[in-house]
């Protein structure tokens, strides 16, 4: 299992939020780059990076700082946030970035994500962001009319190789994973499952490990330094 450490991207600044809240943003470091290379330093080979901004927006405001990121480390780097065009795709992924993943866009609009997974194949990767049991969108201030599972059904049938699902009600409360909920998708479903959201523990790890998971992400717990990224990722290999 991959380790993905986060960095949520906020007017150039590394920040989270708790529970998608805009209001509830605490900024970790202005420079985004050195963090990347503290996680390239502790042994991770993958990053997952958000444009909070671009989530609002549909633009790419942090553009030049992932693309900083992919040029300036050895990290496969993914990027979300905003990307509901061709156009923005094309300026990730022809700016050097590795995958991009769909969120609202792949909710609203099938032949979008058809079109962008004809065109990139593997480089594409849908984000799952679950609020109440349904797909959550616009940055999670919105519930679309998609169920979890129904939801992830038509994305494998539209061919997506990698799906990023968020608990949301889990993303940065530090109170453990939606395990029951990660072992269900990894049993139904034949994609590459990233689990994001409420990672807090080296137990979380083990336990998202043992279920064959493509990958896990690593947001809060790693700037409040509950869980060490070299042990993580020890544990996830």
């Amino acid at each position: 299992m991959y380790i993905f450490p986060a960095i949520d991207l906020y007017e150039g600044k590394a920040v989270r939020l708790l529970r998608g809240e805009y209001d509830k943003m605490t900024i970790y470091s202005e420079n985004p780059i050195e963090i990347a290379y503290e996680f390239q330093k502790a042994g991770a080979s993958h990053i997952h990076m958000v444009d909070l901004e671009g989530a609002k927006t549909g633009g790419t405001p942090n553009l030049d700082i992932v693309k900083e990121v992919a040029e300036k480390t050895d990290l496969f780097v993914e990027i979300g946030g905003g990307i509901r065009s061709m156009d923005v795709i094309d300026a990730y992924i022809g700016s050097g970035i590795d995958r991009v993943i769909l969120g609202t866009a792949a909710v609203q609009d099938k032949a979008f994500v058809k079109a962008a997974v004809d065109k990139y194949s593997e480089k594409i990767a849908v984000g799952a962001d679950i609020k109440d049991g349904y797909v959550a969108i616009k940055g999670w201030t919105e519930k679309s009319e998609y169920t979890c599972f129904d939801f992830c059904e038509e994305m494998q049938k539209l061919g997506v190789r990698t799906l990023i699902c968020t608990d949301v009600s889990k993303d940065g409360a530090m109170q453990g994973t939606n395990r029951e909920l990660y072992k269900e998708l990894s049993e139904k479903f034949n994609m590459q499952i990233v689990a994001s959201g409420g990672v807090s523990s080296i137990d979380d790890v083990k336990a998202l490990a043992a279920m064959n998971l493509y990958g896990a992400i690593i947001g809060k717990a790693y700037y409040t330094k509950a869980i060490s990224l070299e042990e993580a990722i020890e544990v996830a290999e």
